[in-house]
């Protein structure tokens, strides 16, 4: 079971990577602000442990948070005193209110099932989005992309703990089978667990066309803070 610990290793594994959360928030602002000058408000959606919501929040003062997982949402209250935080799903949550922007980051929107559950994410994000404000989300990989088999490792030392992951991914149907094992050495001794994640390979005219009917044009950028690009829609007046 996922756990507000497993959350916090999350988070050590990827800065041992070098990402830069609020670097990517700051560069998806940019984009926000190009198309919506004027925006104040911003809904992330899929806010996992709030590592971009802080840094959005720099830049649109009213910013709130949407997250299913309950060990994510304990992780980003520490972090964002005084910012609404709300669990929901991204297919149905309803906030009652609409954002200057809404964006949902980290290929979030891949672990849903099928295409079918990516349109009503889409289009639920979508009432969100006030008449001329944007939409961005960043996809997981599209089919052609995925490469079958795929092993990474990762290492990361930070405050007297030690965390290997391995991840081992293939392609089952239309999804990404990613196995991660963990392994996590401190003062107390070594733990270990291990994840099975699944993710769906949509393809790009398959979002694009989400969106459309979602009444949220949208464009696809090549570049995106982790190399899959961002669809970036705006919403019709």
């Amino acid at each position: 079971m996922f756990t507000e610990d497993h959350a916090d290793v999350f988070e050590s594994i990827y800065r041992s990577r070098g990402k830069d959360w609020r670097q990517e928030a700051k560069d998806v602002s940019a984009q926000i602000l190009a198309r919506a000058p004027g925006a104040t408000s911003l809904l992330d959606v899929a806010c996992g442990t709030g590592a971009h919501l802080a840094a959005f929040h720099e830049d649109f003062p009213h910013a709130e948070g949407v997250e299913l997982a309950e060990p994510m949402l304990a992780v980003a209250r520490k972090r964002l005193a005084g910012v609404p935080l709300h669990r929901g799903d991204m297919r149905a949550f309803r906030l009652g209110r609409a954002f200057d922007a809404v964006v949902c980051m980290f290929c979030s929107i891949g672990y849903l099932d099928n295409v079918s559950q990516m349109r009503e994410a889409i289009r639920c994000m979508a009432r969100h989005v006030a008449p001329g404000g944007v939409l961005v989300v960043e996809p997981w990989w599209f089919p052609e992309q995925f490469i079958d088999g795929y092993v990474a490792g990762d290492l990361s030392r930070e405050k007297g703990r030690t965390i290997t992951r391995i991840s081992h991914s293939v392609r089952q149907g239309e999804k990404t089978r990613m196995e991660l094992r963990y392994v996590i050495g401190e003062a107390s001794g070594i733990t270990e667990f291990t994840e099975i994640e699944l993710l769906s390979l949509w393809r790009k005219d398959e979002y694009l066309a989400a969106f459309a009917d979602a009444g949220c044009p949208a464009e696809f950028l090549e570049s995106g803070p982790t190399g899959r690009g961002l669809f970036i829609g705006v919403r019709k007046r």
